[in-house]
């Protein structure tokens, strides 16, 4: 959606959200339902799960998670946030799968799996929450249990086990906070949905967040199985919606800063992330991956990397995206992600030169973040190595 959702509003506060339902296929822009002047309660940390305890049975020896368990120096090693999944070995003909968020993972105690050399029991304290919008509960009759870390590897899972003790249990579900639509103008299919007399299930909706000039930020979904209306406390014709229930897809408290920057428009100025802490930082990225890209395939000359605040692994991503296609862009945001930037498409593809200054805070903050995947460099060798080996020639300053 583009600047032109603007027309027609002639009102003295612009359009900031527009409310649309997003093609399934993604083979459309989709529909809008309304736009928007502004949103309350969009922005909300969640309260953290209560804390249980997991076994995880039969993880081969050789698996990633494993090996970062037996290798690590302290007594608790620190996972940090995770996704499990059960998936059936067929998909096919045996069902969906089903997801659950792991929440500040700590490993507790390991042992070898009983009658099975070859594996190993592996007891975890974690929050877990599962993802309700998969609708089914019906296990696979042959299930894979599958576990993503991103602190041992990105983007893929980091073991598999035989079982999980203490998952399949009911939990209490976590209490909602809604969403305020304020100043909202309906277009007809969210005005059906508001006449239906009874909750029902809504429509996949995205809230699309615009910048001033009307560019799209970002988005997040709504559900919109419980919603109520009201004349608009901004007058006219006007309505406030109140979603009551609008699901767990929704920002951070971090991101309301991060964003207050980029509705001037995409930032054009160098380290402008830099001030926000991790979360910030995540934040950041992730409005860069609809900033804008350069030529394709541009290749040779000399780029510079200002390492100053590249303390973490979303700050070195966010000094290597300003490096090579500028500010607001992104040239990855992971190193699988890097290598497909590295590999061709859009902007800045090897032979080039780049230049690290100050490479020694990257080498430093991120000692501990330990690939295992990659034989067990720190997210810093990993990065200059991938660099290197795609053609790139890296200085280190």
């Amino acid at each position: 959606m583009r600047s032109e959702e603007h027309v027609g509003w002639e009102r003295d506060f612009p359009v900031r959200y527009l409310l649309v339902r997003e093609d399934p296929e993604g083979e459309e822009e989709g529909v809008l339902w309304g736009r928007c002047a502004e949103v309350e309660g969009l922005f909300v940390n969640p309260p953290p799960q209560p804390r249980e305890v997991l076994t995880l049975r039969g993880c081969p020896r050789e698996s990633l998670l494993v090996q970062a368990v037996a290798d690590s120096p302290e007594p608790v090693r620190l996972l940090g946030d995770g996704l499990l999944s059960i998936e059936p070995v067929d998909p096919s003909n045996d069902g969906p799968a089903r997801f659950w968020d792991l929440e500040d993972t700590t490993v507790l105690a390991q042992w070898p799996t009983p009658g099975d050399p070859g594996r190993v029991d592996i007891v975890v304290g974690t929050g877990v929450r599962e993802d309700d919008h998969w609708g089914s509960k019906r296990l696979p009759s042959i299930p894979r249990f599958d576990l993503w870390f991103p602190s041992i590897q990105e983007d893929s899972p980091s073991d598999s086990c035989r079982s999980i003790d203490g998952l399949l249990t009911p939990r209490p579900r976590r209490p909602t906070q809604p969403v305020h639509l304020i100043g909202c103008e309906p277009a007809a299919p969210l005005l059906a949905l508001l006449r239906r007399p009874l909750p029902q299930k809504g429509d996949p909706i995205t809230l699309w967040r615009l910048d001033r000039h009307g560019r799209t930020m970002t988005g997040y979904h709504l559900d919109l199985d419980t919603v109520e209306a009201r004349p608009s406390v901004l007058g006219g014709a006007l309505i406030d919606v109140t979603v009551t229930d609008p699901g767990d897809d929704r920002p951070t408290l971090a991101a309301r800063a991060v964003w207050e920057i980029w509705s001037d428009g995409v930032p054009t100025r160098p380290n402008q992330w830099a001030q926000f802490d991790a979360e910030g930082r995540s934040e950041w990225l992730h409005l860069t991956r609809l900033g804008p890209y350069g030529p394709h395939g541009l290749s040779g000359g000399t780029y510079h990397l200002d390492g100053q605040h590249a303390t973490d692994r979303n700050g070195l991503l966010l000094a290597l995206g300003e490096a090579l296609p500028g500010p607001g862009a992104n040239y990855g945001t992971c190193l699988d992600s890097v290598e497909d930037c590295l590999c061709g498409g859009f902007s800045v593809v090897p032979p080039f030169t780049l230049v690290w200054h100050h490479a020694d805070i990257a080498r430093h903050a991120l000692a501990e973040h330990v690939l295992h995947h990659l034989g067990g460099l720190s997210y810093f060798e990993a990065t200059v190595n991938l660099l290197r080996e795609k053609g790139v020639t890296v200085v280190l300053q």
